[in-house]
């Protein structure tokens, strides 16, 4: 399991113990496949890819599944996730999934993780998975809001959502899932790129500002120039009259360090990795709606649909595993957050009511705007009423906040894990997405 582990310094580990499911979440890319596979095909819903010979119930025990993969040759898939390496604060996205499919497989399919992004950018992503170049990836379909607007206007929607560092993440996570695979519109881009979905909108992490000074009331944004990420984020930064830098993540530490940028606007994760809080201390936060993310997905590339069906049903089920894993890193990576910008020197404090005011304003304004434009302008209520199911089941759970986000080292549990959520979700929403 992945852990918040209490030291000097906090630090996400890799699991320790087998997953109770098997689901999937980025891979890297299949670079040997069986011969004699099906013929590329399939649904915009994800449910049918073609896939040859016989397959397994969900939920099978090990010992049919051995059977069902028995008279299959081995294969090896490349596996891209977003992270660096394996030693990366969200190196488990990558290890703890290739744990899964290596596992459930009983080793017939070896995983072949490519860290670093080394085959492909995430310009480019949707062009080696095609090509098949890289066979399973997390990707950041956000960043292409003209090729993807219906996938645009889900993740420019979650800014309506409560925000909070634990069952907000939960919650709004959960939903754009749903919202993804209940959005025909969102499948059909997949599909016109030759893509296959596998948890087709993932939300990632909250965004929050990282600064070199403290930027908590509208005054203090006025002016600032604010490295953004989307298209969404750009315009809440010009609403609460900050100037929007857009700027590739590489180069931001280098822009905060020389002075030209004021702040980060983007996830933790990533930042704490990149060591943000040497040269940006200061932390801002919502907690009531938040900012447009920059949202992603776990897609898998065209030679998953020439696979044998079980070896595709091993893949997808393992997405389970992708959004708990994902769920580990994102909010323990918060926890790492506000200590580094603490030992930086900095500050730790939610924005002032006025821009959070704002900042609700304009997000529903800029989420009716975006998903009418895209053409689906049901979104919104589609992601709030999911919203509401998924905030249920959470508390059903037993998914709370003990703490606000400043104090989150002192109260977020070191053992904390998500498996027991992602397998409610892939029982309630992704199975009837299951190849068959």
């Amino acid at each position: 399991m992945s852990h918040v582990q209490p030291s000097a310094r906090r630090t996400l580990g890799a699991r320790t113990r087998p997953r109770r499911a098997w689901p999937a979440a980025a891979a890297l890319g299949l670079v040997t496949v069986a011969s004699g596979c099906g013929a590329p095909g399939g649904e915009p819903d994800g449910g049918d890819t073609g896939g040859t010979g016989s397959g397994f119930a969900y939920g099978a025990s090990q010992e049919e599944v051995d059977a069902a993969l028995a008279e299959l040759e081995p294969v090896t898939i490349t596996y891209q996730p977003s992270a660096a390496s394996a030693e990366s604060i969200i190196g488990p996205n990558g290890t703890d999934i290739k744990e899964a499919i290596e596992t459930r497989s009983g080793g017939k399919i070896t995983v072949d993780v490519v860290w670093g992004q080394a085959i492909a950018g995430y310009a480019e992503i949707d062009d080696a998975l095609a090509d098949g170049r890289v066979d399973l990836a997390f990707t950041l379909p956000s960043y292409a809001p003209a090729e993807y607007p219906a996938f645009d206007s889900i993740g420019t929607a979650m800014a309506t959502l409560p925000d909070s560092p634990v069952t907000g993440e939960l919650v709004t996570n959960a939903a754009g899932v749903q919202a993804g695979w209940e959005t025909p519109e969102v499948l059909a881009e997949y599909e016109e790129k030759d893509l296959v979905p596998l948890i087709p909108v993932l939300a990632g992490g909250g965004y929050s500002t990282m600064c070199s000074e403290p930027m908590t009331s509208l005054a203090d944004w006025e002016g600032t120039q604010v490295r953004i990420g989307s298209a969404a984020a750009s315009e809440q930064v010009q609403n609460l009259g900050g100037s929007p830098v857009s700027l590739s993540f590489p180069e931001t530490y280098e822009a905060l360090q020389r002075g030209t940028v004021d702040c980060d606007l983007g996830q933790l994760a990533p930042n704490v990795e990149a060591g943000t809080f040497e040269v940006a201390p200061h932390l801002g936060y919502t907690t009531d709606a938040g900012i447009a993310r920059a949202a992603g997905a776990y897609v898998a590339g065209q030679t998953y649909r020439e696979l044998p069906l079980a070896y595709q049903q091993v893949i997808f089920d393992s997405m389970s595993t992708a959004f708990s894993t994902m769920m580990e890193v994102v909010i323990g990576a918060k926890a790492v957050a506000v200590e580094d910008a603490l030992a930086g020197g900095g500050s730790v404090e939610a924005f002032d009511p006025e821009v959070q005011q704002a900042i609700a304003e304009h997000a529903g304004r800029l989420t009716a705007e975006t998903a009418e434009s895209a053409g689906v302008p049901g979104v919104p209520d589609r992601l709030t009423q999911a919203a509401e199911v998924w905030q249920t089941r959470v508390d059903e759970l037993g998914y709370r906040e003990d703490g606000d986000f400043a104090e989150l080292p002192d109260w977020y549990p070191t053992d904390a894990d998500y498996d027991e959520l992602g397998q409610a979700l892939f029982d309630e929403v992704m199975g009837p997405h299951r190849p068959e």
